[in-house]
């Protein structure tokens, strides 16, 4: 057996230890594995729990309605206001801690009411290796975290996926619009709409890994650094210059080190 699929023994053990489990769906590659994993081990004892939010893009939410509707997995929703999360709009660096300690308290209650005792999340080993104050939230909740414990990668979530025939097997990493903000930078509906528009112009174009951080009213645009030459090109860079200029943004610019996960943390001082 190889290492990838005693690491899925081991995930499938750990969730009936779990059972009756809630899922945290947002339809993403790792949520999406960690979902259908669990409804194949656990069937009748495990549903999908998918927040609802203006920090999600419309498409993530069909994505993960979609996914559960064609599978006949149980799914519960919860809607998470921006207004009603502490310090959320204030965007401090620690922001996703407040966020994750809202949201999954929601959740949990959510699930816990359907007759769901626990949760579990997504996150992986990978995750591990950046700033990330929001799985601080989850081990404070007893939020469980399967994929990291079980030692999967995400290479691994994917090659699995790919196996198990999941369409999310080749999807690109998405994260939280509040990620596109700079810290400090008060985060408002309109400005989530501002950056979720502009990232779907960009799919639209065909680019599939990609942000558009914002600063200001001032957009800086990261592509894969093998996509930077196509996004200078007159036909490419001209229309999108304008439609971003007609979405709101006072200017708009390339990022020449190119798309990285957690480019805001690069601002956070190192403590030595």
């Amino acid at each position: 057996m190889s290492i990838v699929n005693e690491k899925e023994e081991k995930l499938k053990e750990l969730l009936r230890g779990y059972a009756p489990l809630g899922i945290a769906f947002s339809g993403g590659v790792d949520s999406t594995y960690l979902l259908w994993v669990a409804y194949e081990t656990l069937g009748a004892d495990v549903c999908a729990v998918t927040a609802f939010s203006a920090f999600v893009p419309e498409r993530e939410q069909d994505d993960a309605v979609s996914f559960c509707e064609e599978r006949g997995i149980p799914q519960i929703t919860v809607h998470a206001d921006i207004d009603e999360i502490p310090r959320f709009a204030e965007n401090p660096p620690d922001r996703c801690y407040y966020c994750k300690t809202a949201l999954f308290s929601k959740m949990k209650e959510a699930a816990a009411a359907q007759g769901f005792g626990r949760i579990a999340e997504g996150s992986n080993k990978d995750d591990e290796g950046d700033y990330r104050p929001g799985l601080k939230a989850i081990t404070e909740l007893g939020v469980a975290s399967p994929l990291r414990e079980a030692g999967f990668t995400k290479a691994e979530i994917r090659e699995r996926s790919k196996a198990l025939g999941l369409p999310t097997f080749a999807k690109p990493s998405f994260a939280c619009l509040a990620s596109r903000f700079v810290y400090g930078e008060r985060i408002t509906k309109e400005k989530l709409a501002m950056v979720e528009q502009a990232e779907q112009y960009l799919m639209d174009l065909g680019f599939t890994q990609f942000r558009v951080r914002l600063h200001g009213t001032m957009a800086r645009i990261e592509v894969l650094p093998e996509d930077i030459g196509r996004l200078m090109e007159e036909g490419v860079r001209e229309p999108l210059y304008k439609a971003m200029k007609e979405m709101g943004f006072s200017y708009v610019a390339a990022d020449l080190r190119g798309y990285r996960t957690g480019s805001m943390n690069e601002q956070i001082p190192v403590s030595e």
